[in-house]
């Protein structure tokens, strides 16, 4: 099993291209189910929750082939099986998003529990459906959820009338969703709103569509730069996705400066304790918790970060005290106090993002850390080793 050895205390400097965006390249592969016809996605990232999905997708049915910038052609003429199977669904959630597509599609699905982060209970267990057709309706979430949204949107392309998706998640990644399906013939109006309307279509076509960048790979290495940056810029960043976490990363008296898709950041010459509450978009994202939480370990004075999403995000804290960090757990929030000498540590990754939490402490921290479970880390960074180490830290990976 692989491991990052970290060697901490090294100035980063230098430029960082931002990959397409794991959570948007998910829904879009899933999208390649509801028409029979090929659907080229570019810009995809080349981490594990990706091929993940294409073997799922394979197992359905579809054919595969590599193309330039990224990129994939997927063609489902006809699908070979409705079950997305156990083992390769139990390492990621997301594959829950075939469900709607093969039952609009095809009227039958299959779907085992999903897996991937244990970030908290999920309304999802074991799920067959059929259908001869959807029929359109009005559906309100009781709570926004960028999957179901995400799920119900691409089933109400192919059902018969009109739905109505009320308490809508709005996401950029829902957005980028919708407009690959409005690509492939779709008729969606209010996505990135509260409500959206889907007109139902008798079929879908192929389509060309070109993933949006990934605004928490960008916000983890605009932590990097905040921590050890000297500067380091960020290229091919979606900035008006990033503004939650800019304006935050601001308030803490980060430098930040921006240009065009280009983010250029560096060490504060005062970096400020200042409390967080994640939040639905256009909030705080849920996903940079834990890497602003590495960031206030090294902020003067104290700080309170809620979480409000998922009930079991602060496993990364046990590893940051490890680390020598001063942290407290109250109830839903983390009291903060900084700055706090980190000492390099074995550490172990219990998610993908406080994978990426422990990563950035191990760059300020006194010392050699260890992180064990990289594959977590994998599921969600393309090469976060070579892109830090073309920024001049030190991180190998050895088994």
């Amino acid at each position: 099993m692989d491991k990052l050895r970290i060697t901490g205390g090294k100035r980063l400097r230098g430029r960082v291209a931002i990959a397409g965006a794991k959570n948007a390249a998910l829904p879009a592969l899933a999208a390649t189910l509801l028409t029979a016809e090929p659907v080229e996605l570019t810009n995809l990232p080349k981490v594990r929750d990706v091929r993940t999905m294409l073997r799922v997708l394979e197992q359905l049915g579809a054919e595969a082939s590599e193309r330039p910038d990224a990129g994939m052609e997927i063609r489902v003429e006809r699908i070979a099986s409705f079950e997305a199977p156990y083992d390769l669904v139990k390492t990621m959630r997301a594959s829950v998003l075939a469900l709607g597509p093969l039952v609009a599609r095809h009227g039958r699905a299959r779907v085992s529990l999903p897996g991937g982060c244990a970030l908290g209970e999920r309304p999802i267990g074991y799920v067959e459906a059929s259908a001869e057709r959807l029929r359109g309706t009005r559906f309100d979430f009781r709570i926004q959820s960028v999957t179901g949204t995400a799920n119900l949107m691409m089933a109400a392309t192919l059902a018969e009338g009109t739905t109505i998706l009320g308490n809508c998640a709005k996401e950029p990644e829902v957005c980028d969703l919708a407009k690959l399906l409005v690509s492939m013939g779709a008729s969606i109006r209010g996505a990135g709103g509260d409500e959206i309307v889907i007109e139902g279509r008798e079929r879908l076509h192929g389509a060309a569509h070109r993933v949006i960048a990934d605004r928490i790979e960008a916000g983890t290495y605009l932590v990097a730069g905040a921590l050890a940056g000297d500067p380091v810029e960020l290229t091919g960043c979606e900035i008006e996705h990033m503004k939650p976490i800019l304006q935050q990363l601001g308030h803490a008296g980060v430098p930040i400066a921006v240009e065009d898709d280009v983010v250029r950041v560096s060490v504060p010459r005062k970096l400020e304790s200042h409390d967080l509450r994640t939040a639905p978009h256009p909030g705080y994202p849920t996903d940079m918790q834990a890497q602003y939480m590495a960031l206030m370990t090294q902020a003067r004075g104290t700080s309170l970060i809620t979480e409000t999403i998922f009930e079991r995000r602060f496993m990364h804290v046990g590893e940051l005290l490890r680390m020598g960090a001063d942290i407290r757990i109250q109830g839903q929030t983390c009291v903060v106090v900084g700055p706090s000498k980190l000492t390099g540590a074995q550490v172990m990754a219990t998610d993908l993002r406080a994978s990426a939490c422990l990563v950035l402490a191990a760059l300020v921290a006194d010392g050699v850390s260890v992180l064990h479970r990289v594959y977590h880390l994998d599921r969600g960074y393309e090469a976060m080793e070579a892109k830090l180490g073309a920024l001049g830290a030190e991180v190998e990976r050895f088994r």
